[in-house]
């Protein structure tokens, strides 16, 4: 058994500022981070699918240093639109193999238990919509046929349609290319995803792809694209991502608050079930 914790969209701010003056974002992730350590069991690897920092500003990257170096388990990180490959390769370089890949992409694959991750950069300096680009996707594509273990691969932007137009509006501009590697490597078991800000599912590339919801605040559900994006202080969760050899990867979401129970099912006669 493999468990894989995911996080995503943590917007770390500079101490003492709220994310859009609303969403308590640093506090919000130390709830997150004590969700983690107190799992039971621990998982074997927590993986942060982007948006670490806001901004981002160095004052932001030593927050996530400083939050994410609690974490019990191995933790690798990948970048998002809210974030500097350059700044986390030069700020984080203890939170995964961040001197991996060329030079303006972050991007490198480890075993964790019986499984392969596979860490994709789908950032675009200055931009909020993503791609990965042709030399990504070659390496991509030769690291899936260099072997046929599971595999879940982690990229920031969401390889398919959500429904939330102004979200898809800067989703993954080569999603369509992406799809067509995940079609040739069938042994891809999952497509780990944050952006969203929503707990999603779909299918990609003949595989699943899950979008996490973040650790701070959600985006508004808006599947009519009646007004502007908007955000809501919804709860905030994370993934588990269980594989076994024998029914392969199935993921959960987890609350990151704490809530009344567990309590055992009695009938009216108090026969247990």
């Amino acid at each position: 058994m493999t468990l894989i914790a995911q996080i995503t969209d943590l917007h770390i701010r500079p101490r003492g500022l709220a994310c859009y003056r609303v969403s308590e974002t640093n506090m919000l992730a130390e709830r997150a981070i004590a969700a983690l350590n107190a799992l039971d069991p621990q998982p074997d690897a927590v993986v942060v699918t982007g948006d670490l920092a806001d901004a981002p500003d160095e004052r932001e990257y030593a927050g996530v240093q400083r939050l994410l170096g609690r974490i019990k388990a191995p933790v690798f990180v990948i970048p998002g639109n809210h974030d500097s490959p350059a700044m986390m390769r030069e700020l984080l370089s203890e939170l995964g193999p961040l001197d991996r890949g060329s030079a303006d992409k972050i991007h490198y694959a480890v075993d964790i238990g019986d499984v392969r991750l596979v860490a994709l950069d789908s950032s675009v300096p200055g931009k909020p919509h993503g791609k990965l680009g042709e030399a990504q996707r070659a390496w991509l594509d030769r690291t899936l046929g260099d072997s046929d273990r599971p595999t879940l691969i982690a990229v920031h932007h969401p390889p398919a349609a959500t429904g939330i137009a102004h979200m898809d509006r800067i989703g993954l501009k080569d999603s369509g290319e992406l799809a067509q590697i995940l079609r040739r490597h069938p042994h891809v078991e999952r497509v780990m995803c944050g952006h969203i800000h929503r707990t999603i599912v779909a299918s990609v590339g003949g595989t699943v792809m899950t979008l996490a919801p973040s650790t701070g605040h959600q985006v508004h559900l808006d599947i009519a694209d009646s007004e502007a994006g908007k955000f809501i202080m919804e709860p905030p969760g994370f993934f588990l991502h269980h594989h076994t050899p024998e029914g392969g990867v199935v993921t959960h979401l987890a609350f990151v608050e704490a809530f009344p129970g567990p309590f055992p099912f009695f009938s009216d006669e108090g026969v247990s079930w």
